[in-house]
């Protein structure tokens, strides 16, 4: 029935269905909506293990201004975390929706500086490289009338933590971007290390199903299958219009590391074409996280 419903709707303009950013959600998630985003948040690591939404074209054109009213989630009721434990840490209160992705809505601004919505970023990939692809997504979502979004840290054991709720500080981030709209369906992935980076945004794509493997978050489970199966393993960076976002920064060391080709092996066998300045070798979508 969604096969047939997807496959009517699909030949419209723009295609928007309720719900379909949403990851399968399981019993140990602990769901939160709030006006312009939902999330899953991780007690353990005080924060989310995903946070979703829908980014449209009209939404981007509207301009609530920014509030900075950092506070705690009440909606969360083990407690989130809060000033407490960013203060004095050295790391940036890193926005998993953007406040600039919630500008249509004076409550979904607000809503977006909860401390469910942080994590703790290091200054200069919070500045940088992450700044940069949030304002790529925000670029994709004009150009392509409407783009879902799932992003969020990748929560592994052993982490460093800050703050007296012992609130994990991930070594890396993913964001995954889906466009339902004609011409042409289309999905991406990124993994991007908790730090400053020189490389474009292009080094840090990856498939879709390769952060299912990292995360074992399914994402768009109200896809068909095929049609979910085929979108999540293909690997198509050109199928996006790419446009350089870089902020001017003082260049960083790693500007200078020779790039070489990725030394892992593939499912299929061969060896992956991808280049890398990465000191193990792997890109950063084969290296160890």
């Amino acid at each position: 029935m969604l096969l047939f419903f997807v496959s009517a709707v699909f030949a419209q303009q723009s295609l928007i269905i309720s719900g379909l950013e949403l990851p399968a959600i399981t019993k140990q998630d602990v769901v939160i909506k709030h006006l312009g985003y939902t999330l899953s948040y991780n007690e353990k690591h005080e924060q989310a293990n995903w946070i979703a939404y829908l980014l449209t074209a009209d939404e981007i054109l509207k301009a609530v201004s920014r509030t900075d009213n950092f506070r705690p989630d009440a909606a969360v009721r083990t407690g989130s975390a809060g000033n407490q434990d960013y203060q004095g840490s050295g790391y940036d209160r890193g926005h998993l929706a953007p406040a600039a992705d919630m500008c249509w809505s004076r409550q979904a601004m607000d809503e977006s500086f909860f401390y469910s919505n942080m994590s703790p970023q290091d200054q200069g990939f919070n500045r940088g490289i992450w700044k940069q692809l949030e304002t790529q997504v925000r670029k994709w979502a004009v150009d392509n009338q409407a783009i879902y979004v799932v992003t969020g840290p990748i929560l592994t054991a052993n982490l460093k933590f800050i703050g007296p709720n012992h609130v994990s500080v991930p070594r890396y981030y993913y964001k995954v971007l889906l466009d339902f709209t004609r011409p042409g369906l289309k999905g991406i992935g990124f993994i991007l290390p908790n730090a400053s980076s020189s490389l474009s945004l292009q080094q840090f794509a990856v498939p879709i199903d390769s952060i299912e493997q990292v995360t074992g978050i399914d994402f768009f489970p109200a896809l068909p299958d095929d049609l979910e199966m085929n979108l999540e393993k293909t690997f198509c960076p050109e199928c996006w219009s790419w446009t350089s976002t870089r902020t001017r920064t003082a260049p960083s060391r790693n500007s200078a590391l020779k790039t070489n080709r990725c030394t892992a092996i593939t499912q299929a066998g061969n060896r992956c074409k991808r280049m890398t300045s990465n000191a193990s070798g792997q890109c950063t979508q084969h290296q160890k996280l």
